[in-house]
């Protein structure tokens, strides 16, 4: 068939599918979560792990025959009991003193950042409190859907590079984006009037579900990758109600709660706070949210690994090269530079698989390669090495009109988070 012939009805998903395979909107994929493993440490100044209320108190042994009097001893000191969680009234009250002054519907959001910390069991510290505080005001500026400057232009960009690959007429193109869509508007006035992600993760749905083999052509494609008043993604949030589930009712899907205020504060939340981090400064973790789980320790690691092996290594905290979110088969250039140094490290090619496969997860610091490579480096430089670095990525994204990094996010992000934290000292518990 010549592509004269080809229908509007075919001719959208297929151009639409390729040109969303190309244009992702996060910054970098996030691979599968992986399940959440024991702690590796506490920062200096620390953002609380969750918390783990209950009665650890033992039973009494049966009592036995009265002993003879002994001499009295001082009283052993009374441990400190873990402060009681919040309830929601004093929770919502102590989140909204953390808000930026010009915040509107103050107590919306204070409930919805409560309810997240609540229902993930995070303790509701001023460190805490302000960690998420700072990823909202830095990603939303608090707006629950926040606007995109140049969305129209951004989908017809991509839309006339696919055209424009496969050969195809404008005018086709045209027609089929003047194609009558499920709101009643053309898919061509629908690009036109975006503004926000979440218009825009819509109009791809509907295409998806609206358009002939559209579920066939485009399923899995939508270009929308991030979403909501913390940018989280979708394939995060998906992965999470895997492991946890989900607290609250809905009536769509995974990926429609997170263009939600309160759903995409909960994923927000749990991507950045509900894992045990080993970082000094919470200036890592923030570097993290933004580079995937454990890159900034994970960075370090690569930063050993190059000077042992003299291997200039990209410090992006990826060990592993990833295909659809799975460890790829193609060897990563910090494996190969692993192997280069096998004989000094006394690790197999499969032993150093092993435990790079667990660098998404905190176990990953108590592996026998992780503790090999920093003992011959920390011995090799005379000096204990850092174990924490900020990765070093360029953002990339259709939306990012100028050059910028992970280290600058999470600078941003740090410097907020101090700033929130000066809002109400006198509300530490």
């Amino acid at each position: 068939m010549s592509l004269r012939h080809i229908s509007a009805g075919l001719l959208f998903p297929l151009l639409l599918g390729a040109c969303a395979s190309n244009g992702p909107v996060e910054s970098r994929p996030s691979p599968t979560l992986p399940p959440v493993s024991g702690s590796a440490g506490q920062s200096a100044r620390p953002i609380s792990p969750p918390a783990a209320p209950g009665d650890t108190s033992r039973p009494q042994p049966p009592i036995a025959a009265m002993p003879p009097p002994q001499p009295a001893s001082p009283p052993a000191p009374a441990r400190p009991s873990a402060p009681a969680y919040p309830d929601e009234r004093e929770g919502r009250a102590l989140v909204a003193s953390y808000l930026p002054p010009a915040v509107k519907d103050r107590e919306g959001w204070a409930a919805d950042i409560f309810s997240a910390f609540a229902a993930l069991r995070i303790a509701p510290t001023p460190d805490n409190i302000c960690a998420a505080v700072a990823v909202i005001e830095q990603e939303s500026t608090f707006q629950a859907d926040p606007q995109v400057p140049g969305l129209p232009r951004i989908v017809r960009k991509e839309i006339d590079a696919r055209r424009e690959r496969l050969h195809l007429p404008k005018l086709l193109v045209d027609a089929a984006l003047l194609k009558g869509s499920p709101d009643g508007r053309s898919y061509s006035a629908r690009i036109d009037a975006l503004r926000t992600e979440k218009e825009m993760n819509r109009l791809f749905e509907d295409m998806i579900s609206e358009l002939p083999h559209g579920k066939d052509l485009l399923g899995g494609y939508n270009p929308v990758r991030t979403g909501g008043p913390m940018q989280v993604s979708v394939a995060f949030a998906e992965d999470h109600v895997k492991e946890k589930g989900y607290p609250y009712p809905r009536k769509g899907s995974i990926r429609d709660e997170v263009f939600s205020r309160r759903g995409g504060l909960y994923f927000g939340i749990a991507i950045l706070l509900d894992y045990p981090a080993p970082y000094t400064q919470p200036l890592y973790r923030f570097a993290d949210f933004n580079a995937g789980r454990y890159s900034s320790r994970n960075a370090a690691f690569q930063q050993a690994v190059a000077r042992l092996s003299g291997q200039p290594l990209a410090l992006d905290g990826d060990l592993l090269r990833y295909t659809d979110g799975n460890p790829s088969s193609e060897p990563s250039a910090t494996l190969q530079a692993l192997e280069r140094l096998s004989p000094r490290l006394g690790f197999s090619r499969a032993e150093m698989l092993r435990d790079l496969r667990l660098e998404k997860v905190s176990r990953f610091a108590q592996t026998p390669l992780y503790g090999r490579v920093f003992a011959l480096a920390d011995a090799d430089a005379g000096v204990r090495l850092p174990r924490e670095t900020l990765p070093r990525i360029d953002l990339k994204s259709p939306k990012i009109q100028r050059k910028l990094t992970t280290a600058w996010f999470a600078e941003r992000v740090d410097t907020r988070h101090r700033t929130c934290l000066g809002r109400n000292r006198a509300a530490t518990p």
